[in-house]
């Protein structure tokens, strides 16, 4: 490993009526990161299409579609490694929430299907339910780049903490998030889940969210996030379409973690979570 040090870019973008018209401005903004020296490019959660569980079936495209090709392209292009937020992939009669990973080259390194899907019943008769038209993912998902492993989780996967440890286990050192918090859970636990994770893990987290349209049928919190091993907040956005650029240096996951032994001191000989 020659350098643990790169540049992340976030991109906080807003979602178009159409598939194409957010591949058009995905791409465009990837190059635009690109350009600024990002080594690591972040889309949001559901890039592709409007945030609506009906909406998933009818955007859906199978593994190796026309979006992944143009991912890729866009990734071997710009000679990024590229974090393609999600989108719903179609396998059979199944739909998922799923996330590809480029890598420079433009070769897809991992997959994530989101594992916990997200549903919602709230007072006054706002109501969501992914599991609707959503399958579930199975697999926890840690990835290689030069710099160091990276974990991949998707939204509400980052409700569960047995999830992030397993990615820790593994050997990750940040943790990428693409999400699309709301206007209730955005303003209560957007920032406590991402600094409660850093902190348990003593790694980074960054989070990467959909700009908001109050016009949308799903108003988005916003707010993209990069929160270091310590929990504290590097940078954050508020909820208008940016890009979010931070140098991160892996390395200072192991001087946290040699400073303050959180990890070492778990009582592995009373409990261990494992993966099945």
């Amino acid at each position: 490993m020659e350098t643990q040090k790169f540049k992340l870019a976030l991109i906080q973008m807003k979602g178009e009526a159409t598939n194409d018209q957010n591949l058009s401005n995905a791409v465009e903004k990837v190059k635009r990161a690109a350009s600024a020296g990002a080594d690591v490019v972040v889309l949001p959660e559901m890039f592709s299409c409007p945030y609506k569980a009906s909406n998933f079936p009818i955007f859906a495209q199978e593994d190796g579609g026309a979006n992944w090709q143009k991912l890729s392209e866009t990734a071997a292009k710009n000679g990024i490694y590229l974090v393609a937020g999600s989108m719903p992939e179609r396998e059979g009669k199944n739909i998922y929430n799923t996330s590809y990973v480029f890598d420079r080259q433009g070769k897809q390194i991992a997959k994530h299907r989101k594992m916990h899907l997200f549903d919602c019943d709230l007072p006054g008769g706002a109501n969501f339910h992914e599991s609707d038209t959503l399958s579930a993912g199975n697999q926890v998902t840690v990835f290689d780049t030069e710099f160091g492993k990276m974990g991949l989780m998707i939204c509400f996967d980052i409700r569960f903490p047995e999830l992030s440890r397993l990615m820790i286990e593994k050997g990750a050192r940040m943790i990428i998030v693409p999400a699309a918090f709301n206007m209730t859970s955005g303003p209560a636990w957007w920032e406590i889940m991402f600094r409660t994770r850093a902190t348990d893990n003593q790694v980074y987290m960054a989070g990467c969210a959909p700009a908001r349209d109050e016009k949308a049928g799903y108003v988005a919190w916003g707010h993209s996030i990069v929160v270091d091993p310590f929990g504290k907040i590097i940078q954050q956005l508020d909820e208008k379409e940016s890009i979010l650029y931070e140098d991160i240096d892996l390395a200072r996951v192991e001087e946290f973690r040699s400073q303050y032994k959180i990890l070492k001191s778990r009582r592995l000989d009373i409990y261990q979570l494992t993966e099945k």
